[in-house]
């Protein structure tokens, strides 16, 4: 029984609120537990792909939300659960002739056929769309929840009331369905993922963190997120009535979070350094693409998000590359270093990291970027805007308002036969999958990235 919830952050789960979660104190207690260490990026797509088949972001080719499809400039496709060639851990299940319920797992729309029943993740654009296998579970799910909510209509949004509103009323609707299909399907394999942490923390961090530039005491939403874990934790405890004593649970969560400082606009520090021009001067806050790139005058651009990628223009790879391939390495070494020294909007270091695709992924399919920035140990998010008066730094999110960003690390509570009572200790996300193979008695494919926890 795996429990996914994305986001979940584990200073929070596991420590700070550990004694106000009976249902996964209790767990943790009878069992393994600890940091959870994410791929790079840590960002949901791809990360529960890569965690459900043990295989990195360059395995996948998947290096986020949305992806280069080629070399030119303006193809792209979302990532959602055409671009997964690799068999995940509800294949694998099926293939040893087991049966899996799968809801809301990310990267699992459009639904595939499986052996047993899926309910499609939060990439789902309506109900209008195909998102059940069997097709006629859908008729099911609406007759017991209604509308069934697949994310929130906006999570970045000023209207917090509503933004409760909605986080509950799809959370509540999920356990719900839940427990329905734990009562009434068949499973070896139960794998349900959550988003409301995640939605729950991008709307509401600022209200709870003391450390956080917007944190006023004693505000009216300061519990809001630990509230909301309380309601989760009394969920939990009704799905394990579904787990008997050869059931192992898995609490699981792709990445973690924490307070956002602030964004640095990477395009706009592009352009400042000489290395990305316009067809025209922006006339405001505005998108690169909007004004128009000068392709033939352009080194590198970037893509704004949790994280930031980095592209270079290069001669005979991009239509209108001018970077000469055999100073590919050298440029790239260079604006490495450059990126790695911006500092903070007073002029103090903060703790970049830049990666070269090819020294965190064995293998790296697909469009990767060229480079791959976590600004300030992620208390910096990147801002893919130029032009306007704000410079390279902005406390201002592009895409609606934005308390927190990503951590590195995630986290994992496993407890059920086999898993010794061990306490706290940390694994990484890709040791996920032939953990659970291990534990059903399947063999772990050769190709997956991670090891069993449970044979170490």
């Amino acid at each position: 029984m795996i429990i996914g919830l994305d986001c979940a952050e584990p200073s929070l789960v596991l420590e700070r609120w550990r004694d106000s979660l009976p249902t996964l104190s209790a767990l943790m207690e009878r069992g393994a537990y600890g940091r959870l260490t994410s791929v790079i990026p840590p960002i949901t797509v791809p990360a529960w792909s890569c965690m459900m088949a043990s295989r990195t972001p360059g395995d996948l080719g998947v290096y986020g939300f949305r992806n280069r499809a080629d070399h030119t400039y303006d193809r792209a496709f979302i990532a959602d659960g055409t671009a997964i060639k690799e068999p995940r851990l509800w294949d694998l299940v099926g293939r040893a002739g087991g049966s899996s319920i799968v809801l809301g797992v990310p990267g699992t729309y459009p639904p595939r056929p499986l052996k047993g029943v899926m309910v499609t993740c939060f990439l789902t654009p309506s109900t209008e769309s195909r998102y059940t296998y069997p097709p006629a579970l859908r008729d099911e799910v609406e007759e017991l929840v209604g509308e069934y909510l697949f994310d929130c209509t906006n999570f970045r949004t000023e209207d917090k009331d509503d933004l409760l509103r909605q986080v509950y009323e799809m959370t509540d609707k999920r356990f719900h369905l839940a427990e329905h299909l734990l009562e009434t399907k068949p499973w070896q394999l139960f794998a349900l993922v959550e988003m409301g942490p995640d939605r729950m923390h991008h709307g509401f961090w600022k209200y709870m963190d003391e450390q956080h530039r917007s944190y006023e005491p004693g505000n009216r939403y300061e519990d809001a997120i630990r509230d909301y874990h309380v309601h989760l934790d009394g969920l939990i405890a009704r799905l394990l009535r579904h787990a008997d004593d050869e059931t192992v649970v898995l609490v699981v969560s792709d990445h973690g979070a924490k307070r956002l400082d602030g964004g640095i606009r990477v395009n706009e520090w592009l352009r400042r350094e000489g290395l990305l021009a316009t067809v025209a001067e922006p006339n405001g806050v505005t998108s690169p693409r909007e004004v128009g790139i000068d392709w033939p005058r352009t080194v590198a651009w970037g893509e704004g998000g949790y994280y930031a990628r980095i592209f270079l223009n290069v001669r005979g790879r991009e239509p209108d590359g001018v970077v000469a391939p055999e100073d590919y390495e050298a440029v790239r070494d260079d604006l490495a270093r450059r990126l790695e020294a911006i500092p903070d909007a007073d002029g103090d270091p903060i703790a970049t990291r830049v990666y070269r695709p090819e020294e965190v992924y064995e293998d790296v399919e697909g469009v990767a970027p060229d480079l791959i920035a976590i600004f300030g140990d992620l208390l910096w998010r990147s801002v893919g805007t130029i032009g306007g008066d704000e410079g390279v730094h902005t406390f201002e999110n592009d895409t609606g308002p934005d308390d927190a960003n990503h951590a590195q690390d995630g986290l994992y509570i496993l407890a059920g036969p086999g898993i010794e009572a061990t306490g706290e200790r940390d694994a990484h996300l890709l040791d996920i999958a032939p953990t659970l193979l291990d534990l059903l008695g399947i063999e772990v494919p050769e190709r997956m990235r991670g090891g069993s926890l449970v044979a170490r």
